[in-house]
Parts: structure tokens; C-alpha cells; sequence
């Protein structure tokens, strides 16, 4: 693996350093890249999810490289149709995915390594998605520690942004530092694979499949254009003048008070202390100071403007004529607004942002929260959250939950209520979050009282503990799931202290990181010995979607699976003749 890590290590330094790349596709033939990229994403969920064919990674051998390489080495390798799916989407709507044959995958990850080895030092720093030590708390504490005194938000959206790239214009970006027509045919083949809707095949002439492991980096690649001209030709122009200038009227107030202190006056001094403060001490529209902020994150883009209204609509629309005339992209009229930073808010990656303003609050003599920026949980948030656990009107019991262990079940809820609480962890109000809680607690009592046929009080009673946390002693609910030989395993639900944690960070996971490989199976599949009968030969990695389906009585379970469930690993280094026998001995359903 250290060949590997030497390459993209090199394809790092000169993409920090702008020198262009020529000769990348000769790293198409690195049986390194794809170990590592297949110990990248073996474990991912989709991995086991058929494409057009029936191919997964089950099956995965180093045999298979070696004719992904030669047909890699005569030009000859060509990506399938991927099979499209739809999933739901917030507003009712569907959004197309795309699933590709597992082949298809293992090649685009060794894309993506590459190329993202060489651009992303490259990127820019106001760039938040689907980068490495990067994601939604980045961008938003960017924007709550250095967006201070805005007074508007211009809130972008770009309609279809991941289903309307042009193709031509992705690969001239491409080509602009990638000196190498054969990596760039590839990718273009890539590109234009198609696919299969209902087994009818479609052309894909536009955009980046959803779903594929490359689409990540080809968009922040597309995008980036975005990001250069709004930092070199934007924000110069509309960022000036190192300080305002001073209010007359707040001077002239300021100087009355000295004298009034002067000659003893408590009672007017203390008269014109409160009229001072509510006064800006600067004049807000000073003609010489603009300040013009930016951030992206994937296809969403925030700028905080500090200046007139009209000065806004002329950056949104020409942020518009950018997007058209460019990158061949529409905004979404819909969705981008102008927003009024401080009697309005602004609606970025799920918080609601908004400039403080008060002339009561004083810190240390001074209207301390004037024009900080305030990160705030949206209410229809809470109310979507809690619109899970409700039924008839009030708190219901899951019955698809109810056949399940307790552990299972008070590990479902604590994930799911740990999840949306670790993200508002930033918002000023993320106390408004108790309203979740007493609806995701109450519906898990539900449930587990509905399993054992038997009332919430007593569930509560019979799972409540406390445990020490860094906040101290806190009450939650805890279920165990006992093992034998080994410690029980504990779910809690509960137990998070609803206060705000400014420095709270929760990056987004790298499309798949590049660093820390799955060694361990690869050093098994490299050992080239058979886990299942001991024999030394070529081998193959036989997987199974999750250990939950080798989860049954041990009277039913075949040698191979007792063996999987002992190791518990979802995959199985064996001889081509086991893996023919594994499968014609599947795991056999209890009757």
C-alpha cells in the first residue's frame, strides 16, 4: 500500500504547486490503487446493491484487477449502464440514482483517488462539501466567526446542479491541467455510459451520476469555477474601506455626555448613555465600506453582503450571468433570495442565520451581540424531526420495532436522537430540541412497551440509569444485550445536555478516505490462503450484505457461516471451489 500512498502523495505536491499532469493514465495500471481502493469500498452499503448485471463485491479477487488493468492497458475497458433508482426527497419530490456495476465502482474509486489527490490542495477554502476534515459545521462556523456586521444574504441555489453539468465544459476544465487525452477519453466514456430506467436504455448527455463514487470531485472540479470568480473578480469589488466613518449623530450625543458627567449631571448623563446605545457609533451607510462574504457547500452557496440592497441584486445577478453563460447553469428563482440579515433569516444547510441586533444586552459597557451572527434550529426542523415518532395526532409506538431485542430498539431511537442533536449542537436555541426528545423518548417507551405487553411506566422504570458524561451525572435510558465471554453491549438513549457547544464540529466523511486503508482485509486476500479449507491458491473474497443475515439458529447455519459469525467479519478470503460450495449452500431461513 505504500506505492499507492507515494503516488497520490506526489499527485498532492503538484497539485499544490499548479503544475499540470501528463502521462496519469499510465497509474490506471497501479494494481496498488485498486487494493486500495476496493479496501475503500467493500464496507460501504451500496457495495453488495446490484447495477445492471448482477455483479457485487462478492466474489472480489485480484484476478479481476488483473483484467481490469489489461483491458485498462489496450484502451479496451468500458463503464456499463448504471441502473437508475428514484428516492424520495424532502418536498415530495424524487431524485434519480444511479447504480453502477461493481467493476464500474472499483474503477471509479481509483479515478477519484487520483484526481482527488491532485486538485483538492487546490480548492478553495470557502469550499466546505465532500472534502476531507471538511462538511455542514465548517462552512457554518466560517460563517458565525467572520461574518460580523452583515446585512444581507444572498441565499444561492442552483437548479439540477448535479444532473446539468456540461459535459464538454467539465472535461475543458479537466483538460486545462490533465495534459493526458487517454485519462480524459476515459473519464469522458464515464460520463456518457448511460443508463438503464425499467431496462430501457437512456443517454446520459448531461451531468454527473448520483450515486457514482467520482460524481463528488467532478462537481467540486466543475464548481470551483464558481468559487475562483466569485473570490477574484467579487469580492475585490465590493470589499473596500478598512473602517466606517463615524456617526455624527452618535459623536454629537458622545459629547453632551462628557460634559454632563463633567459638571456632576448623574441624571442626564444616565439619559444620554441610553440614547447612545441606541445609535449605531458608525454610520451604516458609508458609501466607502462594502464587505462581501462567501461559502459553498456542494451545490448550496451563501454571501453575506455588507452594503445597499441594490449593490446585492447586482452580485445575484451577476452570479446568474456567471452560472449561464460559463458553466451552462440556471439559479433557482425559487430558492435564491435576497434576505434582510437582520429582521429576516437566511435558510443555509438546515440552520436558520440571522444578525443579532439589541441596544439592551450590554457586555462590559459595550452592545456586545450588535451584528454577531446567531445560528438558530429552524422550528418546521423540529416539527419534521418529531413528525417521525407521531401518530393520530400524539406519540406512537414503532411496530416494525417491536419484534426486535430491547438493545436494538433503545439504539435505533438513541442513534437517531444523538444524530439531529450532535447537528444543532452550533444553534443559540438548541434547547428548543426538548420538544424532540420527550417525542423520540416517549415513542420508544411506546414500543418497547407495546413488545412486552406492558405500560410505559414500567419501561421507564425498568431501563432508566445514570451515567457520568463530561456535563457530569445525567439521567437516560439504557438497554444491555449480554455476550458470552465477552462485556455486554449497552445502548443509551439520552443523556446529551441540550446547550450550545460553539465548538462543535462534525465534518462530513470523505467520499471515501484515502489514508487509512481496510488493511487488515487485504492482507488476508494477499496472503492467498483459503480461510475455509486452509488451502494455498488463488482465492476470492466471498461478503455478505451485514452479519444479520448469518444471524441464525446454529442448527441451520452451514460451516462457512458459523465460521463468518465467529470471526464477525462479513467477509470470507476462499478458494474458488468453497465459493462455488458457499453458494450452493446458502444460510437457510428458520421455518
Amino acid at each position: 500500500m505504500q506505492e499507492a500512498e507515494v503516488v497520490l502523495n506526489v499527485l498532492r505536491e503538484r497539485g499544490r504547486k499548479g503544475l499540470p499532469l501528463t502521462q496519469l493514465y499510465r497509474q490506471m495500471f497501479n494494481k496498488e490503487l485498486y487494493l486500495l481502493a476496493y479496501g475503500n469500498i467493500y464496507s460501504n452499503q451500496g457495495a453488495m446493491t446490484p447495477g445492471a448485471s448482477e455483479e457485487t463485491a462478492d466474489g472480489m479477487s485480484e484476478d479481476k484487477i488483473e483484467q481490469i488493468i489489461g483491458l485498462m492497458r489496450q484502451e479496451r475497458y468500458r463503464f456499463s449502464p448504471a441502473r437508475r433508482v428514484y428516492i424520495p426527497k424532502k418536498n415530495g419530490k424524487f431524485r434519480p440514482l444511479g447504480l453502477p456495476s461493481w467493476s464500474d465502482k472499483l474503477v471509479g474509486e481509483v479515478v477519484r483517488l487520483l484526481l482527488e489527490a491532485y486538485y483538492d490542495p487546490g480548492f478553495s477554502d470557502r469550499s466546505h462539501g465532500f472534502r476531507k476534515g471538511r462538511g455542514c459545521h465548517t462552512a457554518l462556523r466560517e460563517i458565525n466567526n467572520t461574518w460580523t456586521g452583515t446585512a444581507w444574504f444572498v441565499e444561492g441555489d442552483i437548479s439540477d446542479c448535479f444532473g446539468s453539468f456540461n459535459h464538454e465544459i467539465l472535461l475543458g476544465i479537466l483538460a486545462e491541467k490533465i495534459h493526458d487525452q487517454r485519462l480524459l477519453r476515459l473519464i469522458r466514456h464515464m460520463l456518457q455510459a448511460g443508463y438503464l430506467e425499467d431496462w430501457e436504455y437512456s443517454d446520459t448527455l448531461s451531468g454527473v451520476p448520483q450515486g457514482g463514487v467520482v460524481s463528488p470531485i467532478l462537481s467540486n472540479i466543475y464548481l470551483h469555477k464558481l468559487d475562483e470568480f466569485v473570490e477574484r473578480e467579487l469580492i475585490p469589488q465590493y470589499t473596500r474601506g478598512a473602517l466606517r466613518t463615524a456617526n455624527p449623530a452618535y459623536r454629537l450625543v458622545d459629547s453632551h455626555l462628557r460634559r454632563a458627567r463633567r459638571r456632576g449631571d448623574r441624571a442626564e448623563a444616565r439619559r444620554l448613555e441610553h440614547q447612545m446605545r441606541s445609535l449605531p457609533s458608525t454610520d451604516p451607510m458609508d458609501p466607502g465600506y462594502r464587505r462581501l462574504k462567501y461559502v459553498r457547500y456542494a451545490d448550496d452557496h451563501l454571501l453575506g453582503f455588507t452594503g445597499p440592497k441594490a449593490e446585492a441584486e447586482e452580485i445575484k445577478a451577476r452570479i446568474a450571468t456567471f452560472l449561464r453563460e460559463t458553466l451552462g447553469m440556471e439559479l433557482n428563482t425559487t430558492k435564491t433570495l435576497i434576505t434582510h440579515a437582520r429582521s429576516q433569516r437566511a435558510r443555509f444547510l438546515g440552520y436558520d442565520i440571522t444578525v443579532q441586533h439589541s441596544s439592551t444586552k450590554i457586555t462590559r459597557s459595550r452592545r456586545s451581540v450588535n451584528g454577531k451572527i446567531a445560528l438558530r434550529v429552524p422550528s418546521d426542523a423540529v416539527k419534521a424531526q418529531c413528525a417521525r415518532y407521531r401518530k393520530h395526532g400524539k406519540p406512537w409506538h414503532r411496530s416494525r420495532l417491536q419484534n426486535l431485542h430491547d438493545y436494538d430498539i433503545v439504539r435505533i431511537y438513541g442513534a437517531e436522537y444523538r444524530g439531529v442533536v450532535n447537528y444543532y449542537l452550533l444553534a443559540q436555541d438548541v434547547w428548543r430540541l426538548r420538544t424532540l426528545r420527550w417525542h423520540a423518548e416517549t415513542s420508544m417507551l411506546k414500543t418497547l412497551a407495546a413488545k412486552h405487553r406492558s405500560t410505559v411506566t414500567k419501561m421507564a422504570a425498568r431501563h432508566q440509569a445514570k451515567v457520568i458524561t463530561g456535563d457530569g451525572l445525567r439521567t437516560c435510558f439504557e438497554a444491555k444485550r449480554k455476550r458470552k465471554g465477552k462485556p455486554d453491549l449497552v445502548a443509551r438513549f439520552g443523556g446529551i445536555i441540550l446547550r450550545q457547544d460553539r465548538r462543535a464540529v462534525i465534518t462530513d466523511p470523505a467520499p471515501v478516505p484515502a489514508r487509512v486503508p481496510r488493511k487488515e482485509l487485504l492482507m488476508r486476500l494477499r496472503t492467498r490462503k483459503c480461510e475455509l479449507c486452509e488451502a494455498g491458491t488463488t482465492v476470492a473474497v466471498h461478503q455478505v450484505a451485514g452479519l444479520k443475515e448469518l444471524e441464525r439458529p446454529e442448527m441451520d447455519r452451514p460451516a462457512w457461516a458459523e465460521l463468518m459469525a465467529r470471526m464477525r467479519r462479513k467477509t470470507l478470503v476462499v478458494c474458488a471451489p468453497c465459493h462455488d460450495w458457499i453458494h450452493a449452500n446458502p444460510v437457510t431461513h428458520a421455518a
